[in-house]
């Protein structure tokens, strides 16, 4: 699908009272969902932004009433991080019935599978970084992931 057929039809849903459409083409298969103001957005990976005196951005008026909020950081996890290569889907085990590639708790090994990423319909095997014990898994099975999110905290 070319992208001003992508972009025609992400303004029409936009524009439009339907909260998803999805198509599917001989060339694959496109779904858009509108966001929704009702709905938690799911949580973002991004780079901290940068401070808002910088390059001289204007602060919001506060209009004395209570001082602005400082933002949330979260605080980073304990142990190495093991994160996304690629955007994609995220599974934990190599089919629907199959056991886990790693559970919270299992030893795992520099170069052992851990999970895998759909991509384009291709499933890439993901290999741990790092021998150590997995303390926790930051994704759910069919997720959608971005490149660098983190998938495994492993101490």
């Amino acid at each position: 699908m070319d992208l001003r057929k992508l972009k025609t039809l992400i303004d029409l849903v936009s524009e439009s009272n339907i909260s998803e459409l999805e198509i599917t083409e001989a060339e694959g298969k496109v779904r858009i969902v509108k966001a929704s103001a009702a709905v938690a957005p799911a949580p973002v990976y991004a780079p901290a932004p940068a401070p808002a005196q910088a390059a001289g951005a204007a602060l919001p008026a506060n209009n004395g009433t209570a001082p602005p909020a400082a933002p949330e950081v979260a605080p980073e996890p304990a142990g190495k991080v093991i994160k996304s290569p690629m955007v994609g889907t995220f599974y934990r085990a190599a089919s629907p019935g199959a056991k886990a590639f790693a559970e919270v708790g299992d030893t795992i090994k520099t170069g052992q599978p851990v999970c895998i990423i759909e991509a384009m319909k291709i499933m890439n095997e993901i290999e741990a970084d790092c021998d150590g014990k997995v303390l926790q898994i930051l994704c759910e099975n069919g997720q959608a992931v971005e490149f660098g999110q983190p998938l495994f905290i492993v101490e």
